[in-house]
């Protein structure tokens, strides 16, 4: 009962200090809900570490809590930071809305999730048809996104390709990688990013249509705070 008060405490002071990592207006995602994640996380298992490393009293559950708090908070903050920057340098704001990616018009979406941040390229934008090299205009922005990632060097980048069901789904997932391995090697600051090829895998909306088929070529870009966060793109 002492510890859970303890931690409630802890937490409780981690809100209080979130607020200092705060700063409106850098696009238009101020939510910052990451910060908020990892400093209550961070506050968490500080609290508990501290509490059993320490003299099992209050005070160094609370030292634990806040010294937590301070890590997971500025990572979270890291992670919020990156988007916006990414956004801005791509001429485009934050979109969390899922249902986003199923406007055509939507060429490049940048958005915010728990443990990573995802830019999508519509692959209209990127690539002729059957071919893994980039247009100029798209070599341009993956070239911004990677000139960014040197802010960033703790920063581990994923990279995956989706095609449509046209063709063998070999052929597809080779095509997907090729695509994949070209915007990685433009990427490649911080160390050479995890690529995969996913093929059809993971559509968008049925393959069934010629626009719904447009809206599943694209190329996804992740970037995750560390590699034990990283996931499969293509599930």
């Amino acid at each position: 009962m002492k510890l859970h008060k303890t931690i409630l405490a802890s937490t409780a002071a981690v809100f209080m200090l979130a607020g200092c990592y705060n700063q409106p207006g850098l696009v238009e995602d101020g939510s910052y809900d990451r910060t908020k994640t990892g400093a209550a996380t961070g506050a968490v298992a500080g609290a508990m570490i501290g509490y059993n490393t320490g003299r099992h009293d209050a005070k160094s559950a609370v030292i634990g809590g806040l010294l937590g708090a301070a890590l997971g908070g500025a990572i979270g903050y890291n992670m919020d930071e990156q988007a916006n920057a990414m956004a801005r340098a791509l001429g485009t704001g934050v979109n969390n809305d899922p249902l986003a990616a199923l406007d055509p018009n939507n060429t490049i979406i940048v958005s915010k999730h728990p443990n990573y941040v995802k830019i999508m390229f519509r692959d209209s934008m990127m690539f002729a048809t059957d071919s893994a090299r980039l247009q100029p205009g798209a070599r341009n922005k993956v070239q911004k996104v990677g000139q960014l990632l040197a802010n960033y060097p703790q920063t581990v980048v994923g990279v995956a390709g989706f095609t449509d069901n046209t063709g063998s789904y070999e052929y597809n997932q080779r095509l997907s990688q090729r695509r994949a391995q070209t915007v990685g090697n433009l990427l490649a600051v911080n160390g050479r990013p995890f690529t995969k090829g996913c093929s059809y895998e993971k559509a968008i909306a049925p393959n069934n249509s010629a626009r719904n088929k447009a809206l599943n070529r694209r190329v996804e870009v992740y970037f995750y705070a560390n590699q034990s966060n990283m996931t499969d793109p293509c599930r």
